[in-house]
């Protein structure tokens, strides 16, 4: 079988699209893990399959493959390079109005690489996130292999742990990010995110992806980061997020009810085939 992709990336978070639009591939979970192989398949952080949408009002439906197989609710990055890719199919096309899982969600490029998306509303509520506690709290703590791990805990579509660091370049990402994903309190996985907060307009961010690990840039991670720092009374409305691989801005007024944006870069790397 002989499949055409688009190979994209926002700030280096990688990813291969598949557009089942005109065409059903009904591929498997291992040949989506195959595919993100960066020896074996052509290489990604997630796949995102593109369909049609049953709903009128949105422009495609999409989905969210993790590099290990597993499925994602939501992924800004990802989200940004949707957006451009209908845009670059469809000049005229002022506005991408996408369906992610039954969520309608609006984005557009602005100058340059720069595309501006709608991300929801922040979730604070544990059940919600989901996580596994009495009540809600700003920080929870875990007790994890002897070490006490203080954070903070949203959903931005998918679930999401912040903590905050004096220094990102001192973290411990891996160690940490993996012990807390393990260890059982968020049910559907978790993102953790390790912030620093320069200044009430700049942070500086690191995420250990759940499925995937440390990528460049994480845009749920991003906007998990700010919605936690607002709601904490640190930071601005709009706030640059500087990630390993580049810088997005994030817009949110702390309404309960209003949608978090993001704007940032999304880049098409290449065209390709692969025969599975």
């Amino acid at each position: 079988m002989r499949i055409p992709f688009t190979k994209m990336h926002g700030l280096g978070n990688d990813f291969v699209i598949i557009d089942e639009r005109e065409k059903i591939y009904d591929l498997t979970q291992d040949t989506f893990v195959l595919l993100a192989d960066r020896r074996l398949g052509v290489g990604c952080d997630q796949i995102l399959l593109l369909s049609c949408s049953d709903d009128k009002r949105a422009t495609a439906r999409y989905r969210i493959i993790n590099a290990d197989g597993s499925e994602a609710e939501q992924c800004g990055n990802g989200f940004r390079c949707i957006v451009r890719y209908l845009e670059m199919q469809n000049p005229l096309r002022e506005t991408v109005v996408l369906d992610v899982a039954g969520k309608f969600l609006s984005g557009r490029s602005l100058d340059g690489d720069n595309v501006r998306v709608e991300m929801g509303t922040p979730v604070f509520e544990p059940r919600e996130i989901p996580y596994i506690t009495s009540s809600y709290s700003d920080f929870y703590k875990a007790e994890i292999s002897e070490v006490s791990i203080e954070f903070s805990a949203v959903s931005i579509g998918n679930p999401h742990a912040v903590i905050l660091v004096d220094s990102v370049s001192n973290a411990l990402v891996q160690q940490v990010g993996s012990a807390l994903q393990g260890a059982g309190f968020f049910p559907e996985g978790v993102n953790v995110g390790f912030l620093e907060i320069c200044d009430t307009n700049h942070v500086r961010l690191r995420v250990f992806e759940r499925g995937v690990g440390e990528t460049p840039a994480c845009g749920t991670g991003a906007c998990a980061a700010v919605a936690i720092g607002r709601r904490l009374g640190l930071l601005s409305p709009r706030v640059e997020v500087s990630l390993p691989g580049g810088i997005v801005s994030i817009d949110w007024s702390d309404n309960p009810t209003d949608s978090i944006f993001m704007t940032g870069s999304a880049a098409r790397v290449f065209d390709g085939f692969i025969e599975l």
